[in-house]
């Protein structure tokens, strides 16, 4: 009976680790930092069409602590199931003056309301951003791309 109780005792102590472990986990991932494979080519020449992974912290966007020249991680205003990584290109108030290429070779100006924010794609060309769907909400940022762990030959800072 002795030794059945030790069993259970070690169990339970293993069982309790791997809980504290998850736990950790999942604060690291969803309120720190974490992975996030982005691919396409909205963001060329920055980041890679075949795809690249990007550390994201979530800390800055909840301190108000995003700026013009960040690439952000963004719910996607049109699918939210979906997420698009872009660059700040404004913040509200900011006056934003932005070429649309689809349409006309003309600029147009655009003032960035409160709580919003202006996101664009590198690729002028190829990308479906603010231009497209208007200035985005606060709310939607998820997170503040800035390291590049893969692949190896573009290891480094995403800093604006």
């Amino acid at each position: 009976m002795r030794k059945w109780k030790l069993i259970v005792k070690e169990a339970l102590s293993q069982t309790l680790t791997v809980a504290k472990f998850l736990c950790l986990l999942h604060v690291t991932d969803n309120y720190l930092c974490s992975p996030t494979l982005v691919y396409g080519p909205s963001m060329l020449p920055t980041l890679n069409l075949t795809g690249d992974v990007v550390l994201s912290e979530h800390v800055s966007h909840r301190l108000g602590r995003v700026g013009p020249g960040d690439i952000v991680l963004v719910r996607s205003p049109l699918d939210p199931t979906k997420f698009v990584t872009k660059r700040v290109g404004g913040v509200e108030g900011d006056r934003v003056t932005f070429l649309e290429p689809r349409i006309s070779d003309t600029c147009r100006t655009f003032v960035v309301p409160k709580g919003h924010v202006w996101i664009q794609g590198d690729n002028i060309y190829a990308s479906n951003d603010s231009r497209h769907f208007g200035p985005v909400p606060y709310g939607l940022i998820q997170g503040k791309a800035f390291f590049r762990v893969w692949p190896p030959y573009c290891f480094g800072s995403l800093g604006p």
